[in-house]
């Protein structure tokens, strides 16, 4: 771990605890500021604040927003070109080394590619052999039997129309 003895303020996003109260002090020896959100800082016991109190380090509410994320309209085009290609969000992400969400956030802002909502598992054909089944008189568990699908699944079917 290399240590930085010029650091003075910094800012966390994780909760403190005891050993990361040591870790910090150990990693920045000139500390004397700690910056977090308001709800992190409501989650720090008092007793944590008072002994980094006792040790002349202040820990003061700072709201620290993350840094947006800047494409490339170069970037953006290879996202766009491999989605044409075929490719799925996923493995567009494993390729350029983003993160899904990322390669989602693309796609929407800045191409006109629709994206699949989600699947259903069971389609509205197969539903409404359910619905048919059950005004047959058939019970639940004989329609789970001769459709295959959960007794559970049946019921959410025939009171979903």
């Amino acid at each position: 771990m290399i240590k930085e003895n010029n650091v003075w303020k910094i800012h966390i996003t994780n909760a403190l605890s005891s050993k990361r109260i040591i870790e910090l002090i150990d990693e920045y020896p000139s500390l004397k500021l700690i910056t977090c959100s308001k709800s992190l800082y409501d989650r720090i016991p008092q007793k944590y604040l008072e002994a980094l109190e006792q040790l002349d380090i202040e820990v003061k509410i700072e709201y620290n927003p993350g840094v947006k994320p800047k494409f490339s309209n170069e970037f953006i085009d290879k996202v766009i070109e491999l989605k044409k290609e075929g490719l799925s969000p996923r493995e567009i992400s494993q390729n350029l080394d983003i993160t899904t969400k990322q390669v989602y956030y693309i796609l929407e802002k800045y191409s006109d590619i629709k994206l699949k909502g989600h699947k259903r598992k069971y389609s509205d054909k197969l539903k409404e052999e359910v619905r048919q089944l059950k005004n047959e008189g058939l019970s639940v568990k004989d329609i789970s039997n001769q459709t295959n699908i959960p007794v559970r699944t049946i019921y959410y079917i025939l009171n979903n129309k």
